[in-house]
């Protein structure tokens, strides 16, 4: 039973005599108590308004192994004293510990203070709402109200930087050259024509404007068929988990999870291309159809990896189905770096058909069997490499850019 009612009781029963016995004790003691329980709740009704809560995170975007800060103020707006208030936190990031109760916060003063969390889940996560508690001086009564501060927060996949990438030879220069205008600046210049608002300066002909007396800027044609398409299993039957051995999350750690081993392979590939200027895109079979197409820069590296983020192993198609359907739509001269944890032979036979279409693959294989799966990745591993296609292995626990780099089976 509560203080506040026991109070109540206390003062039914005073109230009680005081209508029996008519006695000035009686009424005196029951005036008394509803006093100091009308004083409890305009005091503790005091705590929680007349607040002001202001929480501010240092960025919308984390990744995962990095710290997010959060910082948090408390403005007391009354001419009264708050004793005590109990900041509750609501956010769903794990393991995100911003909660605090503050003593004194003396009138029209602030108290504040910064929380700090290690992102371990990649995801898109809500920062607040805020619960705000406090009472009365005697712990009579207590009051809470719920301030609707709600930050989204988007958490990256770990990513991983490659010195260097196995890529089919003749990969940049083969092909046909796309006859196909680009707002990039390429090697492929392709023609000029007059200047209009929002044209780079960079991409104005200065001698050409000059013997013209306008301004005359370059066109420019996409580099030589060298489009590279991110393909990730997100069948939820290849997915395995091993019970988690206490590894933190470092440069060569991840989850012990092979779809997570997926995400983050296909995030550090999305990101050494896009970095070199590279045209990316992403399929991906989920519980809908991903289907990202190509393009360049940081706005699609941004694109892919909120994809990356968010996506879970819920697809209902096997691998090599999704690479039938899709790989059958992508032009000749592509390549196409598949990744997977399955042991089926089925998309490597996929794979297969998409070599004899006129694409490159680059096959990386995330081991189920390093992660405790009862089949074996033999068969498809031997089944990729008859194809030949470039094929790495990826184990449990060991550095993905080694693995990545190393010479192939």
């Amino acid at each position: 039973m509560t203080r506040f009612r026991v109070f109540v009781l206390l003062f039914t029963f005073a109230i009680t005599g005081a209508l029996m016995y008519g006695k000035p004790l009686w009424w005196s003691l029951a005036g008394a108590l509803f006093a100091l329980m009308a004083l409890a709740i305009l005091w503790s009704w005091l705590g929680v308004n007349w607040i002001r809560v202001g929480r501010r995170a240092l960025t919308k975007v984390g990744q995962v192994g990095q710290t997010l800060e959060e910082e948090f103020r408390i403005t007391n707006l009354s001419r009264m004293p708050k004793l005590w208030t109990e900041i509750r936190d609501m956010s769903d990031l794990p393991g995100h510990q911003a909660s605090r109760v503050l003593g004194l916060i003396p009138p029209l003063q602030w108290r504040g203070w910064r929380a700090s969390t290690l992102c371990m889940d990649r995801g898109r996560f809500h920062l607040g709402p805020i619960k705000v508690r406090s009472g009365d001086p005697l712990g009579i009564f207590q009051m809470q109200r719920t301030i609707e501060i709600v930050n989204p927060l988007l958490v990256y996949p770990i990513t991983f930087d490659f010195h260097s990438f196995p890529l089919p030879i003749g990969f940049l220069p083969g092909g046909d050259a796309q006859r196909r205008r680009t707002h990039y600046i390429t090697t492929n210049a392709s023609g000029a024509r007059d200047y209009v608002n929002g044209d780079s300066i960079n991409r104005i002909h200065w001698g050409l404007s000059a013997k013209r007396q306008r301004l005359i800027v370059k066109e420019f044609e996409l580099d030589p068929m060298s489009d590279l398409w991110i393909a990730i299993d997100l069948h939820d039957a290849v997915r395995v988990a091993r019970p988690n051995d206490g590894l933190l999350i470092s440069e060569n750690h991840l989850p012990p999870d092979t779809f997570e081993y997926v995400v983050s392979i296909a995030a550090s590939v999305a990101k050494h291309f896009l970095r070199q200027n590279q045209a990316v895109g992403l399929i991906a079979h989920g519980l809908h159809r991903d289907m990202l197409p190509t393009d360049r820069g940081e706005r699609q590296l941004a694109k892919l990896m909120e994809i990356f983020a968010v996506v879970r192993a819920q697809g209902l198609l096997p691998f090599g189905t999704v690479l039938d359907k899709e790989l059958s739509q992508i032009a000749r001269g592509s390549t196409v770096i598949a990744i997977s944890a399955s042991p089926d032979v089925a998309w490597a036979v996929a794979v297969q058909r998409a070599m004899r279409s006129g694409l490159r693959v680059v096959a990386l294989v995330v081991d189920g069997a390093s992660f405790g799966a009862e089949a074996t990745s033999q068969d498809i591993i031997a089944a990729l490499a008859e194809t030949g296609a470039i094929v790495r292995i990826i184990r449990y626990g060991e550095s993905i850019p080694e693995a990545v780099q190393r010479p192939g089976v």
